[in-house]
């Protein structure tokens, strides 16, 4: 990897791992051993940029479920891709918008087949009524706290778009499932530029530590490269502004909003904040960041969930 990819990708070490992920990833440790399986939240749009290696380490020792939440903000032709991706890791794997009741259904449903086998068990042993133990993780901002909600069917938990806001460790109790909702958590470095920039842009890193119109001319430079014509579309752009280097094209879409201070320049930090909010409320259209690679990288992953 190239110097100034490593120095962007670890630019924020200082505070995008503080004590308290630190602490969660050792109350995982604990709970890991006392629950029958894990349910992972991914984001549709970065599926493995949402991976946490850390989480990943953790929960293999039990079945686990992957939920690309937020499948509603995603390309839903790449999302089935992904979905036969994990399938073909032998991971079970299942798209949701926890905003969404039908969601958590299908949650429901595939936990039950995922952990078949167990709750087989339990019902030879006079446990079938026992209530199936289930620890929710996932990065910040991935949508936990939505989901827990809409799956148990009551405001149990709060919710925000932003990172951060579950702080400890807490059961939610439905009628077959006890859920575990672990706080979001990070891990410490990330080894490529393109996973530090995928989680900025779906605000799982606190915009306050970013430089935000960094952040916004490289998500635009990524979105044109693959949806030009949503951002064309969006910002009535004609082919050559859409070509522009990514300032000038920041510039040129302020331009067109009308962002502008006095002398007629651009504001361009107004600017980047409306195109990040902009894309975050997928007011862009339905737009996945990350495609399948062609190598299966989740080989290792399965592996150890075979163990």
């Amino acid at each position: 990897m190239k110097n100034e990819e490593l120095q962007f990708a670890n630019q924020y070490n200082i505070q995008w791992f503080p004590g308290h992920m630190a602490k969660t990833l050792r109350m995982m440790e604990q709970e890991i051993q006392h629950v029958d399986a894990s349910l992972v939240l991914l984001d549709a749009r970065i599926p493995l940029s949402s991976l946490n290696p850390e989480i990943e380490r953790i929960t293999a020792r039990k079945p686990k479920l992957y939920a690309l939440n937020k499948a509603d903000l995603a390309d839903p032709v790449v999302t089935e891709e992904w979905i036969r991706y994990f399938r073909a890791a032998d991971a079970g794997c299942v798209a949701i918008s926890a905003k969404q009741k039908g969601g958590a259904a299908a949650v429901k449903t595939a936990i039950e087949r995922e952990l078949a086998e167990l709750l087989a068990r339990r019902q030879v042993r006079g446990m079938g009524g026992a209530k199936t133990q289930v620890m929710l993780c996932g990065i910040p901002n991935v949508g936990k706290s939505t989901f827990i909600n809409t799956f148990a069917g009551a405001a149990r938990a709060k919710a925000a778009d932003r990172p951060g806001v579950t702080k400890g460790k807490q059961w939610v109790s439905t009628d077959k499932f006890d859920l575990l909702d672990m706080p979001g958590v990070l891990w410490k470095k990330f080894d490529s530029k393109a996973t530090a920039s995928n989680l900025a842009f779906i605000g799982s890193i606190k915009d306050d530590i970013l430089d935000i119109e960094e952040l916004a001319m490289n998500l635009l430079d990524e979105v044109r490269r693959n949806y030009p014509d949503l951002v064309a579309q969006r910002y009535n752009l004609d082919a050559e502004t859409l070509r522009l280097p990514p300032y000038e094209l920041m510039e040129a879409i302020g331009r067109k909003r009308g962002l502008l201070v006095r002398g007629g320049e651009v504001n361009t930090e107004r600017c980047a904040i409306m195109l990040v909010d902009e894309f975050r409320a997928c007011k862009w259209g339905r737009i996945s960041l990350e495609r399948p690679p062609q190598r299966d990288d989740l080989a290792d992953f399965a592996e150890e969930d075979e163990e």
